[in-house]
């Protein structure tokens, strides 16, 4: 999909659909996203003025104009540049990404296990985000939150923001399969050991960049194998992130066949990879 068809998707409200109808804010902020890379700036304004009037008065941002829950699209939104999304809108993001994290890590939650004679799973000592507030923490959000923080960081140094960062990389290495790489949530259950997953492997990879350890060793080891079987155009660019930001991007790693984009957002991330390639990248 090219940037000329992406801008041709844009509804008249501002904002993007996933594949046609309504506008969303997942779709609409990697839209904008991909646009500002491509320098593309009319079609991003009119994108990040439909965010702002997403915004609930919370500082978060609901999957969806209309709906009065935040969720974890509000780290998309801070990844926005504070002054095309606005000061005051972008403040707000990073204190809802700064105050939210998972159930399992709240007092609450803790002190109601702690009488229940229960210890915290070794998994649940380190505070990640959740797809909502109120539940438990999971891959996805935690490592856009993270590359949220990472750039708010670079800007508005503050030991709340750094406390934030290292746990939540902290929760992602706590979470890495015995295969290597990561799923959507815990590397156990039940019992069972559960298999690592492109996506989400990519996004925690790029999430940890300048992070050394064994387990980032075998995880990109696991993702280099996965870019290598890839069919998924999803998979394939968040692959292409995780490895860029630690050097070890294959040379030929793009493989145009058969690898389509269904929908927008993933069209939108296509971009963005490219434009990392190029050392375009949206999380500075």
């Amino acid at each position: 999909m090219s940037i000329a068809l992406l801008i041709a998707k844009q509804n008249p409200d501002g904002g993007w659909p996933y594949a046609r109808g309504a506008s969303w804010t997942e779709p609409t902020a990697y839209a904008t996203l991909a646009l500002l890379a491509e320098g593309e700036t009319r079609a991003a304004e009119r994108g990040m003025r439909w965010m702002r009037l997403a915004q609930l008065p919370d500082g978060g941002w609901p999957p969806q104009r209309g709906m009065d829950r935040s969720s974890w699209v509000s780290a998309l939104a801070a990844l926005l540049p504070e002054e095309g999304l606005g000061a005051s809108a972008h403040a707000g993001a990073i204190q809802w990404l700064l105050r939210t994290s998972g159930e399992e890590t709240t007092f609450t939650y803790r002190l109601r296990q702690w009488l229940l004679g229960n210890s915290p799973a070794p998994d649940q000592q380190f505070a990640g985000w959740p797809w909502v507030p109120g539940s438990a923490a999971w891959v996805g959000p935690t490592a856009l939150a993270i590359l949220a923080l990472e750039k708010e960081g670079a800007l508005r140094p503050s030991s709340r923001i750094r406390e934030r960062i290292d746990s939540g990389r902290r929760f992602l290495l706590s979470r890495t399969c015995s295969d290597g790489g990561w799923n959507h949530g815990a590397a156990r259950t039940l019992g069972f050991e559960l298999p690592a997953y492109p996506e989400t492997t990519g996004m925690a990879l790029l999430a940890m960049r300048g992070v050394r350890s064994v387990k980032i060793d075998r995880a990109l080891a696991t993702a280099e194998r996965f870019l290598a079987e890839c069919r998924s155009t999803d998979a394939m660019n968040w692959l292409r992130l995780g490895l860029l930001v630690h050097g070890r991007l294959p040379v030929d790693s793009f493989r145009p066949e058969g690898l389509e984009p269904r929908t927008l957002p993933e069209a939108s991330l296509k971009l963005l990879a490219a434009n990392a390639e190029k050392g375009r990248e949206f999380w500075c």
